[in-house]
């Protein structure tokens, strides 16, 4: 094993943890991902059918979408913050790297997230 890889403590229990916070992570992000989709998804099909239409707010969508991609942006950052605060636990009793994958798939997500709300926002998609 080289340096530059994480190590995982040598305690099975920390282990065991770590594993289950970065599951817990991964349903965080299914979950804001989930969000993130479904309300880019609510905010083009209604914001069509209003352009089609001529009916109807043509607002609501905008509003839809950004209460959504926010929703997925907070849970995503709520989630990170929880990994993050168990990861810290950890490391007080023992010797832990934060180099961990999920943690950068968590990063992206939030980026993505904060890019979509503005996209909506300024109605750029």
């Amino acid at each position: 094993m080289t340096d530059d890889m994480p190590k995982l403590p040598i305690d099975l229990g920390a282990k065991r943890t770590v594993m289950a916070a970065d599951r817990t992570l991964m349903a965080w992000i299914r979950t804001s991902l989930s969000m993130l989709s479904f309300g880019f998804t609510i905010y083009k099909f209604l914001d069509a059918a209003t352009e089609k239409t001529g009916h109807g707010d043509s607002e609501s969508p905008q509003h839809i979408g950004l209460f959504l991609a926010g929703m997925g942006t907070l849970a995503i950052l709520l989630g990170t913050w929880g990994y993050w605060m168990t990861l810290s636990d950890l490391k007080q009793s023992n010797q832990f790297h934060l180099g961990r994958p999920v943690l950068l798939m968590a990063l992206i997500m939030c980026i993505a997230g904060i890019g979509l709300f503005a996209a909506i926002a300024t109605r750029a998609v």
